[in-house]
């Protein structure tokens, strides 16, 4: 019973001294940014290697070079494409590509809640990246630089989000540019320095 007596005050005593102590933003400095999260933003090139849906043949690789005025140039080639169309293509939300239709990557990644638009217009979704022009051979090579997205910086990320490859060409309309299925679908990743 003495322990109890002695344990009780003692636990109070604790208490109250730490409810003095400063408190809040004034009392302690801002947090240093984690090693890994300097390190995320620090990557500047990925690639998504793209997979046809069911009943497609569209494959492609897609890469994104974050350039040091802030710009990224987006770099694809694509196969099996309709001969002589152009087919859309979109950064979209999630780098899920489990669906057969290519569904699980969600729509178009719009993190500032943009009309749809083609490039170059500025007010345009983050993923809005245009189309691609398929030759005779259903083959396109695709270049673009855009202002709108980062890799893994601050600014509309799409590290982690998917590619798109639509079955028809974006119109421009709203709100999505009535490009029709996806013919292909592959999860953006680092990509290898070097």
């Amino acid at each position: 019973m003495r322990s109890l007596h002695t344990t009780v005050p003692l636990a109070l005593a604790i208490l109250a001294l730490a409810s003095c102590a400063p408190q809040g933003p004034e009392s302690a400095a801002p947090a240093a940014e984690p090693e890994h999260a300097a390190a995320w933003r620090a990557v500047h090139d990925a690639v998504a290697v793209l997979a046809p849906t069911e009943g497609s043949t569209v494959r492609g690789v897609v890469r994104f070079h974050e350039n040091d005025d802030g710009t990224v140039t987006v770099r694809g080639t694509f196969d099996g494409l309709n001969p002589g169309q152009q087919h859309a293509i979109h950064v979209h939300e999630f780098g899920d590509c489990t669906d057969l239709q290519g569904r699980s990557a969600g729509g178009h990644f719009n993190p500032e809640g943009k009309p749809h638009g083609l490039p170059p217009a500025a007010e345009r979704h983050a993923g809005d990246l245009g189309n691609l022009q398929a030759d005779d051979a259903g083959h396109a090579e695709f270049e673009l630089t855009v202002d709108n997205i980062s890799v893994a910086g601050l600014r509309n990320p799409i590290l982690g989000r998917a590619v798109i490859v639509h079955m028809k060409p974006d119109d421009g309309g709203q709100p999505t540019g009535n490009a029709g299925g996806r013919a292909a679908c592959g999860a953006i990743g680092i990509a290898k320095a070097g």
